[in-house]
């Protein structure tokens, strides 16, 4: 499945349920910062390694994948809301970071920062 074919089957779950007025840009973004908090809780506490081992936990990774769905959808939804196609600007980005942070001869080369003019 596409982004847009999400996008799409998304559009049709909301528009059966009469959801269009509440999906405003302002209370999408209130949404995704929810959900983006609500996944923060599952690792506040860990340690690093702990972190990095959550995806195993048989416990938590269900409870990862659902926060995740959740973020994405609400991304989705939001791009949607204001026709903005997320590969292409996500592309542009991508663009725009190898310019900032060109590959030198070193291993933290990259954190080496090229100013940018452009937006972020």
């Amino acid at each position: 499945m596409t982004l847009e074919e999400l996008a799409e089957r998304q559009r049709a779950f909301i528009t059966a349920r009469e959801w269009e007025p509440f999906h405003t840009p302002k209370n999408l973004v209130m949404a995704l910062t929810g959900e983006v908090g609500e996944l923060t809780e599952l690792f506040q506490w860990l340690t690093p390694e702990q972190a990095a081992a959550a995806g195993a936990d048989p416990d938590l990774r269900p409870k990862i994948s659902d926060e995740l769905a959740d973020v994405l959808l609400y991304l989705v939804r939001l791009a949607d809301t204001l026709d903005v196609d997320l590969i292409e600007a996500a592309n542009a980005k991508i663009d725009r970071n190898e310019h900032r942070f060109p590959v030198g001869d070193g291993a933290h080369s990259g954190l080496r920062r090229v100013p940018d003019s452009s937006t972020r």
